[in-house]
């Protein structure tokens, strides 16, 4: 009796390469995808408002409100939209990323307003359904993966204290970091903060602070004084597996399966 080995071997190949893409997809968390509001270091819904010498590297707009004050003390490496379309888009794009945020499956929980200091974080999304404070030191680690993600979750207020500090160590990207604010996000003077602020109404910016990343404020206000923003150096896609990661591993599987047609042929019973 013959025996056909090619449909056992090609599934066992396609098995195993499609378990290879699921272990893929679940280690990696996606980032937070801005849309237009991308290229935005400042984004807000009432105004922007300067009070000292500032440097924002990324664009600049707000809407429906089109004011800023204080323009003179900004040196802008990038584009000032004011209310424009452009400007109008962005904020639409920004209600959704806030969304996709807010509605993110958290890894960890805190309760009753928690204190990150401290505390040293893997790539997860950390919720606390009050407030989150920061009043040192937080250590984001990616373990050498460049495109570990962090989505921090506060469903009131974010607020640092004076000259507290994220630390990222191992690879860990500003740009892959999101802080989700259910209402508004105050950095103290002298922090040193690490990525994109999505605030469903105000950011306020002391004296001194300084963000890698954006500030992006859905319905209110944004207030800078004397700090520096860079947002200019991120792209925020989402982060996916990369799509060749299945051909690459259905290549890396084929010696595989030649092994097992081998392996069945001896094993063949002799013709009769």
């Amino acid at each position: 009796m013959r025996h056909n080995t090619k449909p056992f071997t090609m599934g066992l190949i396609l098995v195993t390469a499609g378990i290879f893409l699921h272990h893929e997809a679940r280690a990696t968390l996606s980032g937070v995808g801005l849309g237009t509001a991308d290229s935005f270091a400042v984004l807000a819904g009432t105004g922007i408002t300067v009070t000292g010498p500032t440097t924002i590297s990324g664009d600049i707009g707000t809407s429906p409100t089109t004011s800023i004050t204080g323009l003179g003390n900004v040196t802008l490496n990038g584009v000032n939209h004011g209310g424009d379309a452009v400007t109008q888009l962005a904020k639409n794009d920004l209600v959704i990323a806030y969304n996709d945020a807010a509605g993110r499956t958290y890894d960890a929980t805190y309760v009753g307003g928690y204190d990150l200091v401290g505390q040293t974080l893997v790539s997860g999304v950390y919720n606390d359904s009050s407030s989150l404070f920061l009043s040192g030191t937080l250590t984001l680690d990616a373990q050498g993966n460049p495109n570990a993600v962090w989505i921090f979750q506060a469903g009131s207020t974010l607020t640092t204290a004076s000259g507290s500090k994220i630390n990222l160590i191992n690879g860990a990207d500003a740009c892959n970091i999101f802080w989700q604010v259910g209402s508004s996000a105050t950095l103290g003077t002298d922090t040193d903060f690490a990525g994109t602020i999505l605030a469903l109404t105000s950011i306020t910016l002391n004296n001194g602070a300084t963000v890698d990343g954006g500030v992006l404020a859905r319905n209110g206000a944004v207030t800078l004084d004397h700090n520096t923003i860079a947002a200019d150096v991120c792209n925020n896609v989402a982060s996916v597996p990369e799509p060749t990661t299945f051909i690459a591993g259905a290549l890396m599987l084929l010696p595989f399966g030649a092994t097992v047609r081998r392996m069945l042929r001896k094993s063949r019973p002799n013709k009769v």
